[in-house]
């Protein structure tokens, strides 16, 4: 088993602080090879009954780009009218996407008819496959950030009309769609609580049966 020195444990410490939910990016491209680098490491993920359920689709067509940007456009505004007082002042100043921006767009799917793994763990709880995307978007994400790169999770979409849009099979669930780029500056506060939206919890609530 390889051993990890302290100075490796704190610098992957602070990678974790320095990931950020990015809003704010940069127009610049990002070089092929990079994004490669940080997509390989959805093969490192672990995933239930190792069936790898993970897909990724590149949206890079303007038709492609525009419709999920009119997607969330349509989903924001319902999510807005749902706010009233000063949390709907609040809600209406914050930049919840970077879809006009990034240059790496990704939609990340579940393949829930997969019949890799056998169906191992996931007969009893089938949501697992799901949740191994999302383990795998937690390796891809640290390893953007390594890089330099920024990335921002939308999740004010119609998922259903996400999927239309990007003709993808029946049993595929959206679970992430992912803007990339190199952000506008750096920072290790979250953008929710510098704006005042929330503050993070300073330890872990826990219970013990």
């Amino acid at each position: 088993m390889s051993e990890f020195s302290q100075d490796f444990q704190t610098k992957l410490r602070d990678l974790m602080r320095w990931r950020r939910d990015v809003r704010r990016f940069r127009r610049d491209a990002v070089d092929e090879a990079v994004l490669r680098d940080c997509l390989d490491t959805f093969l490192l993920s672990p995933s239930v009954g190792l069936s790898e359920p993970w897909r990724v689709i590149r949206v890079q067509s303007p038709g492609a780009r525009a419709a999920a940007l009119a997607n969330f456009s349509t989903a924001n505004a319902r999510a807005l009218s749902g706010y009233s007082g000063d949390k709907a002042r609040l809600y209406s100043g914050l930049k919840l996407s970077g879809m006009q921006e990034a240059p790496v767009q990704l939609a990340i799917y579940s393949d829930e008819g997969t019949d890799k793994g056998a169906g191992l763990g996931a007969g009893t709880m089938p949501e697992m496959r799901r949740y191994s995307v999302v383990g795998a978007i937690t390796h891809f994400w640290l390893a953007a950030r390594a890089q330099g790169l920024g990335v921002g999770w939308v999740s004010i979409l119609d998922a259903d009309q996400l999927s239309r849009d990007l003709d993808v099979p029946d049993d595929w669930a959206l679970v992430a769609y992912l803007c990339v780029g190199w952000p506008e500056d750096d920072s290790d506060t979250p953008e929710l609580e510098q704006a005042g939206w929330e503050t993070r919890r300073a330890s872990l609530p826990t219970e013990v049966r």
